[in-house]
């Protein structure tokens, strides 16, 4: 029987509530620098700044303006736990599972949400950003290393992602993947992992250990 000893958590769309904040500000930035790249701002989703970058707004210029502009809207935004979620986290760690946030978000973005949402810094064992990768999402690197950091192995890991990227880079790493359809449904994503959930309501430590030993 596999244990569940550790927990990797994306962290915007899957955790938070923030993807439809995301959604805007890129669609601005889409509109004023690449207006010929249609739905760009959905393209992105789960990608770091360093790629939306090189991909899409290579001039040096642009991504001044747009780091600056980006750094003024993070700070402004709601962070908002999806539902159920800090319950959820609560219970598995009442049962010893070890917490890690692994995001493509870079460490200047984390900073503004520990200080936004005060419990955060004391929910999560380790907080691992895009400064941590050699490679990141939909690429395994990410998840591999959130199992290493704890020592553990995969089969003791559960990954929670709601992106493509992510989904794609947990399922890759070999680690059960529990897929959130937050911002994409359930038929979109129910390929692309090992279980599909709403939200995190109702979810516990017991269901979760159930779902990877069926």
């Amino acid at each position: 029987m596999n244990t569940f000893k550790v927990a990797l958590f994306d962290l915007d769309g899957t955790l938070m509530d923030t993807e439809g904040q995301y959604t805007v500000f890129w669609g601005k930035m889409a509109a004023k620098y690449r207006p010929d790249v249609p739905n760009l701002e959905q393209i992105i989703k789960g990608t770091t700044l360093i790629q939306i970058f090189e991909r899409y707004f290579p001039d040096k210029k642009w991504q001044e303006e747009i780091t600056l502009a980006l750094d003024e809207w993070e700070k402004q935004m709601d962070y908002v736990f999806i539902p159920g979620a800090l319950d959820f986290v609560h219970d598995i760690k009442s049962h010893g599972v070890r917490c890690a946030i692994v995001t493509s978000s870079n460490i200047k973005k984390m900073e503004v949400v520990a200080d936004k949402v005060p419990e955060f810094r004391t929910l999560f064992d380790r907080i691992l950003t895009s400064e941590d990768f050699a490679a990141s999402k939909p690429n395994p690197d990410c998840y591999l290393k959130g199992a290493s950091v704890f020592d553990c192995k995969k089969e003791e890991c559960v990954v929670f992602e709601d992106a493509f990227t992510g989904l794609q880079a947990g399922m890759s790493a070999g680690i059960y993947t529990i897929g959130l359809a937050t911002n994409n449904s359930r038929t979109q994503i129910q390929d692309k992992c090992n279980y599909v959930i709403d939200d995190f309501e109702g979810l516990t430590y017991d269901r979760v250990v159930a779902l990877i030993n069926e």
